[in-house]
C-alpha cells in the first residue's frame, strides 16, 4: 500500500543536502519513504493526502528520557521554584514509588507518556531505567522499557542508593545487576556528577558495560564543570548529555570528536553527540546548555526532552525546539535538525536505506523509515513563532498513521 501526501508546503528533509522543498510532495510505501520532490512531478500512488499547504518534517527523534517511573514530585518542584538548589537525591523518591508499583501499572504509565509523546510528533524514542537502583527492580525496569520504548539505557549509575556503600554498589552495577539487565538493553548511561558517581567509578562502570556489549553514553557537566565530557570523549561514548556547563577545553575535546566524520556525506569516524536538554534546564534553574558555541566549534548537537518527573516533566519536543530558537540562539532549521537528525545520530540510528534494510531516522530521503510530522502550519517556523501552540496535525511512524 502507497500514498502519495501532496500539496506540501514546506518539505523538511533534514537529510545530509539539508534540503527544504517547497509546494512538495511524498510517497510513503509500506514503512518507507518511495519518493520525495516536487508536487507538480509526484508519481501515483494507492491513496492520496491533501497536505493543504501545511508544512511536513521527520519525525522528533527523542534520544534521552525516563519513562519508566511510578509517583510524583511536585513538592520537589515547588521548593526549586521557591529557590532551593537542585541537587539528585530527589531519584530516591522516584525509585520508592517505582518499586512499590505493579509490572501493570508501571507498564500503562509509560504507555500514556509514550503515547503524548507521539501525539506530538514523535516517532522514535529512548528511555532509560535507572528508578530501581537493586538488580531485581533494574531489570524489571529494563524488561518493561523494552517493550514500550525503541531503544533501552541500562542507568543502575543513576544514584547511590542511601544506606549502601558506593563502592559496593558500582560493583553490583557493573556485575549482577547488569547481566540481569543485559537481555533488554542497548545501551549504558552513567550521572557522572557531584553526588552521584565519580569519575573514576563511572569509568568502572562504562567499561563494564562496554564489554558486555552495549554502547555508552554519560549524564556529565549538568551541576557544574566536571569529568563526565572528559570521560565521555575518552571512551568515546556515542553521546554526553546536560553539558551545561563547559569549559573551553571540553568544547575542543567534543569537536575534536568529529574530525574523522564528513558532514556532507554521513561518512567517518562518528564522534560523541552532545545532547542539550533545555526543558531540564529550564525546571532546574540551570545556565541553558551552549548549543550555539557547540554547533560553531564543530560539534553534533541533540536536543532531547529528558522527560522524568523531577526536573523536566515533558515530553514536547516542539517545546525544547523552541526553547532552542529563543534563548539557545539557534536557527530553526538547526534546532529542528537536533531535535530529528541529531537525536537519531545519538543512537546510532541515522544511516540505512533499500540496500541494507537498516532504515535510517531522523531524515526525509528515498529509503528512509516513514517518520513524518505534519504541522498544522505552513513552515516550521512556526514552531518557535508560535511557542506553546498545538501545531502537530498528523504523525506517522514507520509509515502507519499514529496521529
Amino acid at each position: 500500500m502507497s500514498i502519495l501526501i501532496t500539496n506540501i508546503a514546506e518539505l523538511m528533509t533534514q537529510d545530509l543536502e539539508h534540503r527544504v522543498l517547497k509546494d512538495a510532495a511524498v510517497v510513503v510505501e509500506g514503512e518507507r519513504i518511495a519518493w520525495i520532490g516536487a508536487a507538480a512531478d509526484a508519481p501515483a500512488a494507492d491513496e492520496a493526502m491533501d497536505a493543504a499547504g501545511r508544512a511536513v518534517l521527520p519525525g522528533w527523534v527523542d534520544s534521552h528520557t525516563h519513562l519508566l517511573f511510578a509517583g510524583d514530585r511536585t513538592a520537589e518542584f515547588e521548593a526549586r521554584m521557591a529557590g532551593e538548589q537542585y541537587a539528585a537525591g530527589g531519584i530516591a523518591v522516584t525509585m520508592n514509588a517505582t518499586r512499590a508499583t505493579s509490572d501493570f501499572d508501571l507498564t500503562r504509565l509509560a504507555l500514556g507518556r509514550v503515547a503524548e509523546a507521539v501525539s506530538q510528533g514523535t516517532t522514535y524514542l529512548e528511555t532509560k531505567t535507572g528508578y530501581g537502583l537493586d538488580t531485581d527492580h533494574e531489570a524489571r525496569s529494563a524488561r518493561i522499557a523494552s517493550t514500550v520504548a525503541d531503544q533501552v539505557t541500562y542507568l543502575g549509575a543513576h544514584l547511590v542508593p542511601a544506606g549502601q556503600d558506593p563502592e559496593a554498589y558500582t560493583d553490583l552495577v557493573c556485575g549482577p545487576m547488569l547481566a540481569a539487565v543485559r537481555p533488554y538493553v542497548q545501551w549504558a548511561d552513567v550521572f557522572c556528577e557531584e553526588g552521584a558517581f565519580t569519575a573514576e567509578q563511572s569509568r568502572r562502570v562504562l567499561l563494564a558495560c562496554r564489554d558486555a556489549g552495549l554502547g555508552i553514553r554519560v549524564h556529565g557537566n549538568q551541576l557544574g564543570e566536571g569529568p563526565g565530557v572528559q570521560l565521555a570523549v575518552e571512551l568515546g561514548a556515542a553521546s554526553v548529555d546536560h553539558v551545561n556547563y563547559l569549559a573551553g577545553r571540553d568544547v575542543e575535546a567534543l569537536a575534536g570528536t568529529w574530525s574523522g566524520w564528513n558532514a556532507s556525506n554521513g561518512e567517518g569516524s562518528r564522534g560523541t553527540v552532545a545532547t542539550c536538554l533545555p526543558a531540564c534546564d529550564l525546571s532546574t534553574r540551570q545556565p541553558l546548555a551552549p548549543a550555539r558555541a557547540l554547533l560553531d566549534a564543530g560539534v553534533q548537537v541533540a536536543l532531547a526532552s529528558n522527560c522524568n518527573p523531577g526536573t523536566s516533566y515533558t515530553s514536547s519536543m516542539a517545546f525544547c525546539v523552541a526553547t532552542a530558537v529563543l534563548q539557545m540562539r539557534l536557527s530553526v532549521h538547526e534546532a529542528v535538525r537536533a531535535a530529528t537528525y541529531g537525536g537519531a545520530l545519538a543512537l546510532h540510528k541515522d544511516t540505512g536505506n533499500d540496500a541494507d534494510g537498516e532504515r535510517a531516522l531522523g531524515s526525509i530521503a528515498v529509503g528512509h523509515r516513514a517518520d513524518l510530522h505534519m504541522l498544522n502550519a505552513p513552515s516550521a517556523t512556526h514552531l518557535a513563532y508560535r511557542p506553546g501552540m498545538p501545531l502537530t496535525y498528523a504523525v506517522w511512524r514507520a509509515g502507519d498513521r499514529a496521529r
